[in-house]
């Protein structure tokens, strides 16, 4: 795989995050050459000094060891939050394992978010940690449209790695993520899932910045006959298909006797419980909702 990679020295590893879903925010790397063509960290480039494009290049932390990691003790920490913490390059130099040793025994809680099986070296390190979860992003079950998206691993392998972890009695996320309309059926990826993981995150696809032509462009040349439906949503600003769509998931939640909730409460449930659907599709009353008990 051919990516500008550059090695640099960081204060730290750990930052404080505004993220609902955790305290801190880890990342090892910045940039990420799984290269998804509808990455919403993509504005992350102007903070680089990067002229090559999003995906191209990839920039290697290397940060002092964590001094007192037990001070974290029942934080949650989300590592992949603007980053695949398990791109290819991870292989090679390590980082996010080195950061899991040095939190290891610490006490604080996990949750990791890849679109790659490479997680399953570190499985027995994961599993040592108090309410680990591993989420597998898969918002297709068509390789050919994943191979248009991104550089990442087969839709197959994410699935077995998903199945290996949970088989481990860790808890794994289906993070259905960004869902394209009329193009993702989301309905297909939960009945995939649905044995193998313990939460479904639902999505919707945002486009903003520089990425909204690309996808546009894309869907004008890919799915001609969906192109009006995309501009109806994301030059119109029409919510109507994310309501039908909502409506829709509803009715397969009942149907399939999960929860869909806007608000994850997962991790108080026993472990063999079904999954929990949770919907985030707007962003906004996510934000407002955040810290507030489950609805």
């Amino acid at each position: 795989m051919k990516a500008a990679v550059k090695e640099r020295t960081v204060k730290s590893i750990v930052t404080r995050s505004n993220l609902p879903v955790c305290d801190y925010s880890v990342n090892p790397y910045v940039g990420c050459t799984h290269a998804c063509k509808y990455c919403y960290a993509s504005f992350m480039k102007r903070f680089t000094g990067h002229t090559e494009p999003w995906g191209d290049f990839l920039d290697v932390k290397h940060w002092p060891e964590i001094k007192d990691p037990q001070k974290y003790c029942g934080k949650e920490f989300f590592v992949g939050s603007v980053t695949d913490p398990y791109n290819p390059f991870e292989e090679h130099f390590g980082k996010t394992r080195e950061f899991l040793e040095q939190m290891q025994g610490s006490g604080a809680k996990l949750s990791i978010q890849t679109k790659s099986d490479l997680i399953l070296r570190d499985l027995d390190l994961i599993k040592t940690f108090p309410d680990a979860r591993v989420g597998f992003s898969i918002n297709t079950l068509d390789e050919k449209f994943r191979e248009d998206m991104d550089h990442a691993v087969s839709i197959e392998r994410r699935f077995a790695a998903m199945k290996a972890f949970h088989d481990a009695g860790v808890r794994t996320t289906c993070f259905i993520s960004p869902i394209f309309p009329g193009i993702t059926d989301a309905g297909s990826i939960i009945d995939r899932a649905k044995a193998h993981c313990n939460l479904i995150w639902l999505e919707n696809l945002n486009l903003r910045g520089s990425y909204k032509a690309v996808i546009m462009d894309y869907i004008r040349d890919k799915y001609p006959k969906l192109f009006p439906l995309y501009q109806e949503i994301y030059s119109d600003g029409s919510r109507l298909y994310w309501k039908m769509l909502d409506a829709s998931l509803h009715g397969y939640a009942k149907k399939n006797a999960l929860d869909y909730v806007r608000n994850d409460d997962t991790m108080k449930r026993p472990f063999s419980a079904p999954p929990v659907m949770v919907n985030f599709f707007y962003h906004e009353e996510i934000k407002k909702s955040a810290g507030k008990p489950n609805q």
